[in-house]
């Protein structure tokens, strides 16, 4: 898919996985609960990343209002579900970053950030930090988003929640989970191969792929464990 594709908001959007279609350009809202307008929740110095992200002068979070996934133990309800944000102007935004960065920030870190990769591919395009980008997500991501950002992003921070179908479909609401998550985090280690620490063991690029083992999932883990050693040991 060209690149252009992203740069307005969508009138029919698919950037992540399910596609819904929904008529952001008019203002309708897609299964993200995002709309036409950029939202976000929170701008700030975040200290409880990895430790390789965080640093000891933290990792400069945006928390982007919304989320295409449906998780039922999300410990951002009230961000990803329930919407909660204020509206920015893209200049508002890239501002945000620079005073992140002017306080020390280590990094710029997009927390659920899909919904809005329409515009953040033109904004890194125009403007290059003079810290690493990170790309903070659930793992549900379009191979066709992740290709528009080849080159902007240094360091994707997504999560492999399940492997089970099931397991997808009863606690995030998305069956497809597995395979498109599997194949997106592929294509983040295609875009920006091996991890590479600086000498202070802070990140500069690279992938680091969380998961949280759920109650009677175990096995599940496992699987997950399993399929990273498999593909990147």
């Amino acid at each position: 898919m060209p690149k252009s594709d992203f740069v307005s908001v969508p009138s029919s959007c698919t950037l992540c996985p399910r596609r819904c279609g929904a008529d952001r350009a008019a203002g309708r809202t897609g299964f993200c609960g995002a709309g036409g307008t950029l939202k976000a929740a929170r701008a700030a110095l975040h200290y409880w990343e990895e430790p390789c992200i965080s640093g000891t002068k933290g990792s400069g979070t945006v928390f982007f209002s919304g989320c295409p996934l449906g998780c039922v133990f999300c410990q951002n309800e009230k961000i990803s579900h329930e919407h909660f944000g204020k509206a920015l102007t893209v200049d508002q935004l890239e501002q945000a970053c620079e005073n992140l960065i002017a306080q020390g920030a280590h990094n710029l870190n997009f927390v659920t950030p899909t919904h809005y990769a329409h515009v953040l591919r033109p904004l890194l395009e125009r403007y290059r930090p003079s810290v690493p980008v990170v790309w903070n997500t659930g793992g549900y991501e379009r191979l066709e988003t992740l290709h528009s950002l080849d080159g902007l992003v240094d360091i994707y921070l997504p999560d492999l929640k399940y492997l089970d179908e099931t397991a997808a479909q009863r606690y995030s609401g998305a069956p497809d989970y597995p395979q498109v998550a599997v194949d997106a985090i592929q294509e983040m280690v295609r875009q920006v191969g091996p991890c590479q620490l600086d000498e202070n063991g802070l990140m500069k690029k690279g992938v680091i792929i969380r998961h949280l083992i759920l109650p009677g999932q175990v096995d599940g883990a496992k699987a997950v464990m399993d399929w990273v050693a498999e593909h990147f040991a």
